[in-house]
């Protein structure tokens, strides 16, 4: 289990588009990379094709390493570090190691 998931708030921490935050929109578990919506913007060229009526340069979002972010807590908004417990049930959780978001947030 990753500590980040698709559509978690994310802050980024290092490199060149820190202190931006945006929403994951992927995760390649086997190479610790994410992609950020709105962060690490580089330009393609497209040919035309048959789906993309008019090609060009087009800016898309580059992968990033998964070091590079923290998640953001969802109830309390803070920057987190991320931790697992398993519950009494069985069932393994992520939960918030900020203090500032009550500690025990299940995220």
């Amino acid at each position: 289990m990753k500590k980040i998931k698709k559509n978690d708030m994310v802050l980024v921490i290092s490199g060149d588009d820190s202190g931006k935050r945006g929403r994951v929109l992927k995760v390649f578990p086997e190479k610790d990379k994410i992609i950020v919506e709105g962060v690490n913007m580089v330009k393609r060229h497209r040919k035309r094709t048959q789906k993309m009526a008019q090609g060009g340069i087009m800016e898309l979002e580059a992968p990033i390493h998964i070091s590079n972010v923290k998640l953001i807590a969802p109830k309390s908004n803070v920057p987190t570090r991320v931790g697992f417990r398993v519950l009494k049930d069985g069932t393994k959780v992520r939960f918030c190691k900020h203090p500032d978001a009550g500690g025990e947030e299940v995220l």
